[in-house]
C-alpha cells in the first residue's frame, strides 16, 4: 500500500510540474525529497513498532504533545490531506485515460472520469481491508512491471548529455522547490502507520515495511526520471504535461509503449487512489475513536463501512472538480511537512521512552523547518493564491477544533499500550 500510494503520487499524476521547476535536475531533487522522507521515516518507524494505532501519526502526538487544541487541529488537517491526495489521483487518472481513449480533455469528461473512478474504490471499500489488500497488491505489482519495462528500455536509448545537471543559480532553486513539492510523493509511507492495527507483528514489520516502501521508491523515482529526460527534449515533456510519462516512452518503444505507459499510469493512479481512500476513512475512523473527529466519522452505515468513507470520497470530488493539480500539491506538502514536525518533536520529547538519538531528532527538526520555508517561499513566489489558502486552512483547523470542543467539552482518550498496563512491563 505504501509503495503504491507514493509511485502514483508524483511519477505519474505530477512528473510534468517537476520537470517545469527542476528540470534536468529532477532526479537529483527526488532523490533530496527520499532524502526528506527517511528523516521523518526515523520517526515513524521508532514509534510505530511500539505505538500500535490506526490514528498512526495523530497517536505519536498525542502521546508527545497531550490533548489540546493544536493535537485536534493537526488530526483535521491529516484527514484533509488524505481528501486533497485523492483529488489529486482522481485528476491525474482523467489525464491519462481521456488521451488514452482520444476524448477531449473538457470540463464535463474529466468531471466525469473523476467521479466514476472515486466511485469505483469507494465501493471496493465496502469489503474491508482485505479486499483492499488484495487489489492493491495486484495493482502495484502491474504497474511496477511497467515502469521497469519502461526503465529498463529506456537506458539503452538514453542520451546522456541530456542529463547534465545544471549548477546555476536559478536551477538549484528550481531544484530545492522541486524537492519540497515532491516531498509530497513520499506521504505515503505514513499509511503503514495508518493500518498498523492490522498488520501482523506490527513491531517488526512497520518499520520494515516503512523503511523498504521508500527505498524501492527513490530508486524507482530516480530512474524514471532519467529515463524521461534522456529520451524526449524538455519542451516536449512540458507541452505533454498531464501525460509526461507516457509520451517519453514513444522514442524507445513505439505507439505500444505510449499505450502501455498510458495502461500503467491508469493502474498505478488507480491503486493509489485506492490505498488513500482506505488510509483517510481508516484514520478518520481510528480519529473518531479517540475523540480527534465528530462522532458522524464513526457511525456504521451500509455495508457496515464508517460514514468517513463516504464524506472523505465526497470532499475528495469536491476539491478534484475546484482545485488546479499544482495548488493542490503544494499545499498537501505544507500541512504535511507541519505535520511531520510536530511527530518528529514528539518523538523527541518521548525518546527516553521509546528510544531515538537527540542529534538526528534536531537535525531532522531543522531540515523540516527549511522545507516548510522554502515551500512557503514558493507558494509567494508562484502561487499566491495558494499561499493564502494554506493560512487560511490551518486557521480554519484551529478554529473548527476550539469550536468542536467548546461545543461537545469532549476530551481525546489515549489507548493504553500494553507496556503500560498494570502489571506488565515495556516490550
Amino acid at each position: 500500500m505504501a509503495v503504491g500510494t507514493m509511485i502514483g503520487a508524483s511519477i505519474f499524476s505530477i512528473f510534468g510540474l517537476g520537470v517545469q521547476l527542476a528540470g534536468t535536475n529532477l532526479p537529483e531533487a527526488l532523490a533530496l525529497s527520499g532524502v526528506y522522507a527517511l528523516m521523518v521515516a526515523y520517526s515513524y518507524a521508532t514509534l510505530g513498532r511500539k505505538i500500535v494505532s490506526n490514528a498512526g501519526p495523530i497517536a505519536f502526538i498525542l502521546r508527545g504533545i497531550g490533548d489540546n487544541v493544536l493535537t485536534g487541529a493537526l488530526s483535521i488537517l491529516m484527514w484533509l490531506t488524505y481528501v486533497i491526495s485523492i483529488s489529486l489521483f482522481a485528476r491525474g487518472f482523467a489525464g491519462y485515460l481521456l488521451p488514452l481513449i482520444q476524448v477531449e480533455q473538457t470540463p464535463l469528461a474529466t468531471g466525469i472520469v473523476m467521479v466514476g473512478i472515486v466511485l469505483l474504490f469507494t465501493a471496493l471499500n465496502f469489503f474491508g481491508s482485505k479486499a483492499v489488500g488484495r487489489a492493491e497488491f495486484t495493482l502495484v505489482m502491474i504497474k511496477l512491471s511497467v515502469l521497469l519495462l519502461f526503465i529498463l528500455g529506456g537506458f539503452l536509448t538514453i542520451k546522456w548529455q541530456w542529463l547534465k545537471p545544471a549548477t546555476d543559480p536559478t536551477s538549484l532553486t528550481g531544484l530545492l522547490r522541486a524537492s519540497v513539492i515532491f516531498f509530497l510523493s513520499y506521504m505515503g509511507f505514513g499509511l503503514v502507520t495508518n493500518a498498523s492495527e492490522n498488520i501482523e507483528n506490527p513491531h517488526r514489520n512497520v518499520p520494515l515495511a516503512i523503511y523498504l516502501s521508500i527505498a524501492i521508491v527513490i530508486a524507482i523515482y530516480v530512474s524514471v526520471a532519467m529515463v524521461a529526460l534522456g529520451n524526449l527534449p524538455m519542451d516536449a515533456i512540458l507541452k505533454a504535461k498531464e501525460n509526461a510519462l507516457a509520451v517519453a516512452a514513444k522514442p524507445f518503444l513505439g505507439d505500444w509503449g505510449f499505450v502501455l505507459l498510458s495502461l500503467g499510469a491508469l493502474i498505478s493512479i488507480a491503486s493509489s487512489l485506492n490505498a488513500t481512500l482506505y488510509g483517510g476513512a481508516n484514520v478518520a475512523y481510528s480519529l473518531a475513536k479517540k475523540g480527534e473527529l465528530p462522532a458522524v466519522f464513526e457511525r456504521k452505515v451500509w455495508f457496515q463501512s464508517p460514514e468517513g468513507l463516504y464524506l472523505t470520497a465526497a470532499l475528495s470530488l469536491f476539491f478534484a472538480l475546484l482545485f488546479d493539480l499544482g495548488g493542490v500539491a503544494s499545499l498537501t506538502s505544507i500541512v504535511f511537512t507541519v505535520i511531520y514536525f510536530f511527530v518528529i518533536f514528539s518523538h523527541w520529547k518521548l525518546r527516553k521512552q521509546y528510544g531515538g538519538s537527540s542529534v538526528l531528532l534536531l537535525l531532522h527538526l531543522g531540515v523540516l523547518v527549511a522545507v516548510l520555508v522554502t515551500l512557503l517561499q514558493y507558494q509567494w513566489a508562484m502561487q499566491r493564491s495558494a499561499f493564502y489558502a494554506s493560512i487560511v486552512t490551518f486557521a480554519g483547523a484551529l478554529a473548527v477544533e476550539y469550536g468542536y470542543r467548546r461545543f461537545s467539552k469532549r476530551t481525546i482518550h489515549k489507548r493504553m499500550l500494553p507496556e503500560e498496563e498494570p502489571g506488565t512491563t515495556a516490550s
